[in-house]
């Protein structure tokens, strides 16, 4: 379970990063709204995560999630760059996600 909470916990980290440039320097109430829910609810799971996790795996893992995450979104649905070594460097990062998972917890 805490496993899925952590995945979750950086999905969400995914869904705040993505939101933030909406809030307008969080002058915006809706998107403001949103990213304050999303960012809670994230910290949340990932305090739950650590109940079992180790903290430096779980944060690795959290952390992770969420630039992967933000970085395809930033390069599916906002024009960034998605160049051959900007996409060969988010595949070392899952690597070492992967690595954090299965060296460090049982769980």
């Amino acid at each position: 379970m805490s496993w899925i909470l952590l995945v979750v916990a950086g999905l969400l980290e995914v869904g705040w990063a993505s939101v933030l440039p909406a809030t307008n320097g969080l002058t915006k109430v809706v998107p403001t709204g949103a990213f304050l829910v999303m960012l809670a609810a994230s910290m949340v799971a990932l305090a739950k995560a650590t109940d079992t996790i180790p903290i430096g795996t779980a944060y690795g893992v959290w952390v992770g999630i969420g630039a992967v995450g933000a970085a395809v979104v930033g390069m599916v649905w906002k024009g960034d760059p998605a160049t051959p070594i900007r996409i060969a460097c988010l595949a070392l990062l899952i690597v070492a996600i992967v690595g954090l998972k299965v060296t460090g917890s049982s769980h």
